[in-house]
């Protein structure tokens, strides 16, 4: 029987950079809620290296298979079992300080990306963090020739999936009372953004 545990190598490159930056901003936090955890190599990691925060994943059905063999595996203390969650379905009960989100704008639609901002207010604490890695446009260009490819093979999968430019999502930031505090170039013409609620 095939393992249900699927590896990213963009996961493994990624992982680093990432958590030089969530060490500084999420050093102070308590429950971190991760939006769309993918294979689930990150939850796993980010929880043993921030063994302080209660790391929570999240993602639609067809990827949680991975998600709990990655936990399942590591066997931490820190992660509870994942969350099914779909942005434009009911969205999770508590209330988080924190919350992560790793190459996910790109893959929902607009609307969706818009439904994630307006309702993210919903479950973060008064002076919870929001950081979001990926690809971003500014003035409406790309960074780099890579992402313009990346962003052509994004639209040749679903017309609806592409690299979002970073005014769009920061205005949505802004009207869910979301302050930029934080924009940290990543390897690979990626970025780290952090907002604070």
């Amino acid at each position: 029987m095939a393992s249900a545990k699927q590896s990213s190598d963009a996961c493994e490159r990624n992982k680093d950079p990432i958590l030089a930056v969530l060490r500084a901003h999420f050093s102070d936090r308590e429950r971190v809620l991760e939006i769309g955890s993918g294979t689930g190599q990150h939850a796993v990691y980010f929880a043993q290296q921030l063994p302080t925060l209660v790391w929570q994943s999240s993602d639609r059905t067809d990827n949680l298979p991975s998600v709990r063999a990655w936990l399942d595996e590591s066997a931490l203390p820190n992660t509870p079992a994942p969350l099914e969650f779909d942005v434009t379905q009911r969205w999770p009960d508590g209330r988080y300080d924190a919350v992560f989100s790793a190459n996910t704008l790109h893959i929902m639609s607009w609307p969706e990306v818009e439904i994630f901002f307006r309702k993210l207010p919903s479950i973060m604490t008064p002076d919870a963090k929001l950081a979001v890695y990926g690809p971003f446009n500014f003035d409406g260009q790309f960074t780099s020739d890579s992402n313009a490819a990346f962003d052509r093979s994004l639209k040749s999968r679903g017309a609806h999936m592409g690299i979002r430019d970073f005014e769009a999502v920061n205005a949505l930031a802004r009207a869910s009372e979301l302050a930029l505090i934080d924009d940290v170039p990543m390897p690979a013409n990626n970025r780290l953004l952090v907002w604070q609620h």
